[in-house]
């Protein structure tokens, strides 16, 4: 238990978020490598919930943009209005840095929904264009186990062949 305890105490003093994008990082690497790093494409950010979703979507290798983790989703519910996100601090970013594209990769429920359509009409008028991942079927997944919201949005969404 004492190796466990005493990683989770480092953790709590050396993990932090980057100033910049919200991404985990340690307190010795503020900005974050994603920020940092002059390979990626600073004119391109995505912009994710949490921070974690930041690892899911760099495991894809898809995307080689920055980054802006709002900590959270608008949810009345739960409280968390646009003050309580970093959604100011986006909309200083695509301002400031040149941004062209803005990627919403967001939850597809009912709070996501809602924060991605609050985010577009926050950045109309900044000259980004506005993007949100593609709904579709998961991968190996048959029609029938999917639900009608997201075969709607899958044909809603269709591509050419």
């Amino acid at each position: 238990m004492e190796p466990l305890v005493a990683a989770l105490r480092e953790a709590s003093v050396n993990v932090r978020c980057c100033s910049r994008c919200g991404a985990f990082t340690t307190i010795d690497r503020d900005p974050c490598d994603y920020c940092s790093d002059p390979t990626r494409d600073g004119s391109s950010i995505c912009v994710v919930e949490e921070p974690a979703d930041i690892v899911s979507i760099e495991s894809a290798g898809a995307f080689k943009g920055r980054y802006h983790s709002l900590g959270g989703k608008l949810s009345p519910s739960r409280r968390l209005g646009p003050e309580k996100l970093r959604l100011r601090e986006l909309g200083e970013r695509v301002h400031t840095e040149g941004i062209t594209e803005v990627l919403l990769a967001l939850s597809t429920d009912m709070e996501g929904d809602a924060t991605a359509g609050y985010i577009a009409e926050l950045l109309r008028g900044s000259g980004a264009k506005v993007t949100r991942l593609a709904f579709g079927l998961p991968v190996d997944s048959g029609i029938a186990y999917s639900d009608p919201l997201t075969l709607r949005r899958a044909i809603a969404n269709r591509i050419d062949q």
